[in-house]
């Protein structure tokens, strides 16, 4: 699907990614995970052209992403950043069609997608023609990941889709979204910082400290098998509910 050779990104003279080599499996969800500033949407960025690397290749299924074959390879991957990225002039409708209405599909033809759409991510049918301020966080979730559905692509990439959601809403965004994935069955790439949530979608977890891969695997081998102390205490670092109980409270 993916293959990333040799790939370095700076920034204004920061080196925010590389190298890197890397190679996405087609068919099962990686889950590039990481702290903040450590490179993993920047990786997402040059996996669908949107940045450009200083040096090594990215091959979408053997086609190298340059600025000149991005924007067509773009129309089979689906892209959902974590704010949603909805026009705000736009109904749920239009910002969930526009691609395909730039494409010139027949309205008929979108129609009948959105109807596939709405029942696959059970968005409302009622929700078509209301705009982004009217709709819950979870709905224009909803809404970006039909518009990445859209053209029905052959990956999606999500650079952390649920991130500014209330922990409610995400739990059950979560369950919704791991069956979707399965029931498609497409390659996926998502980006997050929670480790639970890397453990619940990832068949693959790739974890990232400054713009380098430090460890690769499942959850369990990152879990019982850390590379170093970094991949030990980024596993085990995240409180939970016990904690706040363990020590008493004046």
């Amino acid at each position: 699907m993916f293959t990333l050779e040799g790939v370095t990104k700076s920034f204004d003279g920061r080196i925010a990614v590389g190298p890197v080599d890397l190679a996405v499996t087609p068919g099962r969800t990686t889950v590039l995970i990481g702290p903040s500033g450590c490179g993993k949407s920047t990786l997402l960025r040059l996996m669908n052209g949107l940045a450009t690397p200083d040096a090594g290749a990215v091959r979408f299924e053997g086609e190298p992403v340059t600025r000149a074959s991005a924007p067509m390879l773009r129309h089979r991957m689906g892209y959902v950043i974590q704010d949603g990225g909805l026009f705000p002039h736009l109904t749920a409708r239009g910002n969930a069609a526009l691609m395909a209405k730039y494409l010139g599909w027949p309205p008929r033809r979108i129609d009948e997608r959105l109807t596939e759409l709405a029942a696959l991510t059970a968005f409302p049918d009622d929700g078509f023609d209301r705009y982004p301020a009217q709709l819950s966080g979870g709905q224009r979730q909803r809404v970006s990941l039909m518009r990445a559905l859209m053209l029905d692509p052959d990956v999606l990439l999500l650079d952390e889709p649920l991130g500014a959601l209330d922990p409610v809403i995400r739990y059950g965004l979560q369950d919704e979204l791991r069956d979707i994935f399965r029931a498609l069955g497409k390659t996926v790439v998502m980006v997050t910082h929670d480790i639970g949530e890397a453990g619940f979608f990832g068949d693959d977890i790739v974890l990232i400290r400054d713009g380098v891969i430090i460890q690769r695997g499942d959850i369990r081998a990152l879990a019982e098998a850390p590379a170093d102390d970094f991949v030990r205490q980024f596993v085990y670092a995240q409180r939970g509910v016990a904690d706040a109980f363990a020590e008493p409270r004046s």
